[in-house]
């Protein structure tokens, strides 16, 4: 019979797989609650396991944006939904502690905050529901909503629900820089109740203006519609804007100042309202010559011409004069069409002497309502156009100020990212 003798190293890889094996047993042990399998030990914890299985509550609660979300809309992320059950109580807060307020929907299945969130904010929430039993079920989340570096938002004009020209076209200027313009066009609509066309033009990559190929229908009604939200206007940069603004268009008055005449001839609907004499832009600072729209109304205003680029051997202004009457814009450059006080009387319908603008006889402190200036600063709304001819100037741009009626449809279109 041959006799084995166990040598030291197969011992020690004899007694390294009975501890393994060993540790094996424990580690199960520690798992299963007792060294045996059988024992009174795991019937007990089976037992537990079962009974706390029985009395969880089948309400399955959601909460939106998923917890630790850090690019959060402020529009349409927060909100907490249910299946199975029925929401009891929802909380809202930020960081610091500040309740947000909200409502549990009629049928108690969701809820929603009842305000805007701000940007750049951690929010945290709580919800509570029941199930058929009245077993409670619990969840909570905590996201952060995108910040100002990353999203951006359109200054528009006209306001909501204000009445405008005929010209007032809508304009939106963006504070971040816009590569994508097809898909933040097409996040942005604008209807009229006139039926007409309208179509969107970029000024750059930081503003985009829409316009029907005619002036507005007067009577009309307007409707801008912003979708912006989660919309990529740039690498790493969405939109945040969800909004509905309407306008309405007023009656239909265009003016047609004429340089050589030294007339302004005011019409409404195509008929001839008034005549108002005017002195326009002098020889050596003649007006912009176009089709402008009123932008801006000031009963007085101020102004300096070393704002515009007109000043004196010592850099100040060749004119400030800080109470100009009826002043209304036309350009962002600096023209407007305003009263004047200081010129003689003569000077209407028969001499240019302005710095560009388009002046009208008016009393000094704009409190005399027969001047001419006057009358036609209360006849006139934002949105009106006034188109200038024979001055000898250039056509004024488009993008100075709200003037995109000097594009031709077909130059206005090519402008369009979709």
């Amino acid at each position: 019979m041959e006799k084995r003798v166990m040598t030291n190293s197969r011992r020690r890889r004899a007694l390294m797989a009975s501890s393994a094996l060993l540790g094996g047993v424990l580690v199960l042990s520690a798992c299963s609650g007792g060294s045996d399998a059988g024992g009174k030990d795991g019937d007990s914890t089976a037992k537990a396991d079962k009974a706390a299985a029985q009395e969880t509550s089948d309400a399955q609660i959601k909460i939106t944006p998923a917890d630790g979300s850090d690019n959060a809309s402020i529009n349409n992320s927060a909100a907490v939904t249910v299946t199975k059950g029925t929401l009891t109580n929802v909380t809202m807060t930020t960081s610091d502690g500040k309740a947000v307020s909200g409502q549990i929907s009629a049928d108690k299945t969701s809820w929603k905050p009842s305000v805007q969130l701000e940007r750049a904010t951690t929010y945290k929430v709580a919800a509570t529901a029941t199930d058929a039993k009245g077993r409670a079920a619990h969840e909570n989340a905590s996201f952060t909503t995108v910040a100002p570096a990353h999203s951006f938002i359109g200054s528009f004009t006209p306001d909501n629900n204000t009445t405008v020209g005929v010209g007032m076209p809508v304009s939106i200027n963006f504070d971040k820089a816009i590569t994508n313009k097809a898909a933040v066009q097409k996040g942005i609509t604008v209807t009229s109740s006139s039926g007409q066309e309208v179509v969107g033009h970029w000024f750059g990559a930081n503003r985009l203006d829409f316009r029907p190929e005619q002036y507005w229908k007067e009577g009309s009604t307007v409707t801008l519609k912003l979708a912006l939200d989660g919309v990529q206007g740039a690498p790493g940069v969405y939109g945040v804007q969800q909004k509905t603004v309407t306008f309405h268009i007023g009656r239909n008055q265009v003016s047609y100042v004429d340089a050589k005449t030294k007339q302004m001839k005011v019409t409404q609907d195509g008929r001839t309202i008034k005549t108002i004499p005017i002195s326009a832009g002098s020889p050596d600072h003649t007006t912009y010559e176009g089709q402008m729209v009123i932008s801006e109304k000031f009963e007085q205003t101020r102004m300096n011409g070393a704002t515009v680029g007109f000043t004196d051997s010592d850099g100040k202004g060749e004119y400030d004069i800080k109470d100009v009457p009826h002043a209304m814009r036309l350009t962002t450059s600096g023209t407007f069409i305003h009263g004047n006080y200081w010129g003689a009387p003569s000077v209407f319908g028969n001499v240019n002497t302005s710095h560009g603008c388009v002046g009208l006889r008016d009393a000094k402190g704009a409190g005399d309502p027969s001047t001419p200036a006057a009358w036609f600063y209360n006849h006139s709304m934002i949105g009106d156009v006034v188109v200038v001819e024979n001055t000898g100037d250039k056509t004024v741009q488009p993008d100075n100020g709200l003037n995109g009626w000097n594009m031709s449809w077909a130059q206005w279109k090519a402008g369009s990212a979709i």
